[in-house]
């Protein structure tokens, strides 16, 4: 079972080797997460997101899965992005976002990467609950078989680090 740490901040500067990208089915880019990384990582994200979009998922990434590309300008080695599931309010939601988190170590393991940093997935426009989603975060990271050593989840506001604080505890 990985570390898990918490840190309140931009997940942008995390000196890791990969980086989860909370990003939407396109792979294009967006707001929230998605759209900082893809400012901040430089247009190489953006087109090895197009070459990924031409050859693998012209259809776009499905809700759970994840797929991983260069980091472009960050400091981390990869960026991992993910889909999460928009919140209905239904027990598949939790299953989905769990997805999210098994489907980015898997990704993160087959990459020999030891550290990942995962903000708080689907709980910006995707509208989860982040005191839903953080125990299921924190859960399926625990379960998760995995070689990272690391899990660092990058949180945006205090309202979210005390969501996983509770969640961690």
């Amino acid at each position: 079972m990985p570390r898990i740490v918490l840190a309140l901040g931009d997940i942008c500067t995390q000196e890791v080797d990969a980086v989860v990208n909370a990003a939407n089915r396109s792979l294009m880019g967006g707001g929230g997460v998605d759209g900082a990384i893809h400012r901040r990582g430089g247009g190489s994200i953006m087109a090895a997101c197009k070459q990924l979009r031409d050859t693998t998922f012209p259809d776009g990434l499905p809700v759970g899965e994840a797929v991983a590309t260069t980091a472009g300008d960050l400091p981390a080695r990869w960026v991992i992005h993910t889909v999460g599931p928009l919140y209905s309010g239904k027990a598949h939601d939790a299953e989905l976002l769990a997805a999210c988190h098994r489907s980015s170590l898997q990704i993160a393991d087959q990459l020999g990467a030891t550290t990942v940093a995962f903000p708080a997935i689907s709980t910006g426009v995707f509208g989860y609950p982040v005191e839903e989603a953080a125990p299921v975060a924190i859960a399926a990271v625990r379960a998760a078989e995995t070689a990272v050593a690391e899990v660092r989840f990058v949180l945006f506001d205090a309202r979210s680090m005390a969501a996983f604080e509770q969640a961690i505890a």
